[in-house]
């Protein structure tokens, strides 16, 4: 999904330092030609340099709010797609021990290997697409083991233990799907290329306002522009999973892990 788009694939911090230049440029831009202009300037067209500021600046922090929200959002559904994840595998594993002898030994080794597969597949980062994918396809033929297994048991016995089996692996399969589509799912480019644009004429415009009042940006916007900054950085890493400052959990995979493993341990 990220490699049909410009800026995935690029670091966070490489977009947010190439933004903060780009505004830098714009609003020196904007400061010159501003100060060329400021001797023809009138109340009136001050006044619409103040409204249209005025307008950019609001219009830049709604949007601003709006992607930080969907990023945000974008990330606790990464989170609790992890936790449902290591509940349904959970469920399952618990629920082998209705088959058994030899079945439910070679189900709980399939189910191990499968989750060991997830568990590393969470390491790797979100642009590592191949790698992903190869993943996801040898956790689906360890699924494909653990389900053949399960199916031989509801055609023999049958009834509610077989029904509540494989309602668990169903679950687990949906579970794999769920926490796939939450990592592959964030902020629309367009949004995020809209934000930049209204961005980089915000600073044009506190450019040109101080020109045309012939005096230099103040100290004060500098820091506000570097605070929009920050927060562009966050946005962009919330929406960037397992490859940034701010990662989703993934502990309760790995705890499932080495419980699975303990018993075989000991």
């Amino acid at each position: 999904m990220g490699s049909n788009e410009l800026m995935y694939d690029i670091p966070s911090p490489l977009i947010s330092l190439c933004l903060l230049g780009l505004m830098m440029l714009a609003m020196w831009l904007g400061y010159r030609i501003g100060f060329r202009r400021q001797h023809s300037e009138t109340e009136q067209t001050r006044a619409q340099t103040i409204a249209v500021q005025g307008s950019l600046l609001g219009l830049l922090a709604l949007l601003l709010g709006f992607t930080f929200s969907i990023s945000l959002s974008r990330h606790d559904a990464r989170s609790t797609s992890v936790v449902a994840e290591a509940n349904a595998i959970g469920t399952a594993w618990l629920r082998l021990d209705f088959l058994e002898g030899a079945s439910k030994t070679q189900a709980k080794v399939a189910l191990l290997k499968y989750t060991r597969l997830r568990v590393e597949a969470g390491k790797l980062s979100a642009d590592q697409h191949r790698e992903r994918a190869l993943y996801t396809t040898n956790a689906e033929a360890a699924f494909a083991d653990v389900w053949s297994l399960a199916a031989t048991n509801a055609r023999d016995p049958g009834g509610p233990v077989a029904v509540s089996l494989t309602n668990a692996l169903n679950d687990m399969i949906d579970a794999l799907a769920s926490r796939n589509a939450a990592l592959d799912r964030h902020v629309p480019e367009i949004v995020l290329i809209m934000l930049f644009v209204t961005f980089i004429l915000s600073g044009a415009m506190l450019g040109f306002s101080a020109g045309g009042n012939g005096s230099k940006p103040a100290t004060p916007v500098y820091l506000m522009l570097t605070l929009i900054v920050v927060l562009v950085f966050l946005i962009v890493d919330l929406d960037r999973p397992r490859r940034g400052i701010i990662e989703v959990d993934q502990s309760p995979m790995q705890n499932l892990l080495t419980s699975f493993q303990a018993p075989q341990s000991q």
